[in-house]
């Protein structure tokens, strides 16, 4: 393994900051930092759980800073929040005995979808219009919230997309959206953290040194996109969500034919 010299250091608070600048608002952070990571000299595993350790620094982050902003919705989020966590572990557990491979085409269909309906959408999140809904609704989207931690547990890209995603379903803006959901990733982030800690399977400095830069990167991405507005967050999750299409096409390419 790679020693953590100076050029070390600075690649990985560099591309912290830059994932985490990108992850504050929209997720998706890391596919950046995962394959700064590899680069580094982590195996692949070792790689996912210190990228863990690393984004949830920046979400915690990124977490008080739309909280401060006021973008927090405490009452629904808060109560979601437990649910992403176990949803988190139980992904966790499942994937040491489940190949991720068999989500990968169901995912790729998914972040489709969210990218076309967002893009035909225009004014979508726009403006908040969300209403308490009926016990069958909020069964519904507590019931995506534990699947969607689930899933961030059990294969992880594109987690923060997601979450954000639901959010705009149930009617909040784009910037709201991102705070509800930035709460509820840093749950499942936390999750699964313990989980690879008790496994002893976290590279603590690699993580600690790219946490840093996740943390700047996350204050003044989150601070940017509250300045900025919902056309800018709009604009961010469909070039995000369009490039997480891109890594699941070459994945599922270059495990098939390349």
């Amino acid at each position: 393994m790679r020693s953590l010299n100076e050029s070390v250091i600075i690649m990985l608070f560099f591309f912290g900051f830059l994932a985490a600048f990108i992850d504050a608002v929209v997720g998706g952070g890391g596919l950046i930092s995962i394959p700064v990571l590899l680069a580094a000299g982590l195996p692949p595993a070792t790689a996912v759980a210190t990228n863990k350790l690393a984004s949830t620094m920046g979400a915690l982050t990124s977490t008080i800073a739309f909280v401060r902003a006021g973008k927090v919705d405490f009452r629904l989020a808060g109560r979601l929040f437990p649910l992403a966590f176990i949803g988190s572990i139980l992904g966790a557990l499942t994937v040491q005995h489940v190949s991720p491979d068999l989500l990968k085409p169901l995912i790729l269909i998914l972040l489709t979808a969210v990218a076309v309906y967002t893009v035909f959408k225009k004014d979508w999140g726009s403006v908040s219009t969300y209403q308490k809904g009926s016990g069958k609704r909020a069964v519904l989207f507590a019931s995506a919230i534990l699947v969607i931690g689930f899933y961030d547990g059990f294969l992880g890209a594109g987690t923060g997309s997601f979450m954000l995603f639901a959010f705009l379903l149930l009617g909040f803006d784009f910037i709201q959206s991102a705070g509800n959901a930035k709460l509820l990733n840093f749950g499942s982030n936390i999750a699964a953290l313990l989980l690879f800690l008790l496994t002893d399977m976290v590279y603590v400095t690699y993580g600690l040194v790219m946490g840093g830069g996740m943390i700047l990167g996350a204050l003044v991405g989150s601070k940017f996109a509250i300045q900025k507005g919902t056309s800018y967050v709009r604009l961010l999750f469909i070039i995000v969500t369009v490039s997480l299409i891109g890594k699941n096409v070459y994945d599922f390419l270059s495990s098939h034919f390349l």
